[in-house]
């Protein structure tokens, strides 16, 4: 069994959604842990679990970013992680895999399905094995219960309901001590 865990300090977990429906609002979680336990080299049979710190958001908007925070969206005081932990991988090409879990948000568990990117495998300067996935996905917040939104004075939304997931995963390899 291979363990490996996400390096926090080489990985993004971001997100965008439209706003006015006309541009995208880029926002990220910056607290975030993840482990991936695999037996095969390919990572075809992985089981992966991760978490983001909710109060971590960040849109590089201190207003938006505490609205965010609040019980209209997150409620980070009553809902502190977003969960997620994979049920299935199919593997679509050498490079290309479907990962399939559940996503729990503000206490909201529903599967997902996320496009991952394998991009290749290295050893760092300092001899440790890291592996690099891209990863995108959508979900519609509203099954979350992240239900606010406005409409402005024409009569259009401010928020879609659909959000688009954008990340980036760098993995490093664990090294398990060997039980004698």
């Amino acid at each position: 069994m291979t363990h490996w865990k996400i390096d926090e300090s080489h990985s993004e977990i971001g997100f965008k959604v439209k706003h006015l429906m006309i541009t995208n609002v880029s926002g990220y979680f910056t607290e975030f842990t993840g482990s991936v336990k695999t037996e095969s080299a390919d990572f075809h049979d992985a089981t992966i679990t991760f978490e983001a710190t909710t109060a971590s958001i960040t849109t590089n908007n201190k207003q938006r970013d505490e609205h965010l925070k609040g019980g209209e969206f997150f409620d980070t005081e009553h809902h502190p992680k977003i969960s997620f932990v994979s049920k299935k991988i199919k593997k679509v090409t050498e490079e290309e895999y479907k990962l399939i879990g559940d996503l729990t948000i503000k206490g909201h568990t529903h599967s997902i399905e996320l496009d991952v990117l394998r991009n290749g495998v290295v050893t760092d300067p300092y001899g440790q094995e890291k592996e690099g996935f891209s990863i995108k996905g959508r979900l519609h917040r509203a099954d979350y219960g992240l239900r606010w939104n406005a409409a402005t004075e024409a009569g259009s939304i401010v928020l879609s309901d659909e959000v688009k997931l954008l990340m980036e995963v760098q993995l490093v390899k664990e090294s398990v001590p060997v039980l004698a």
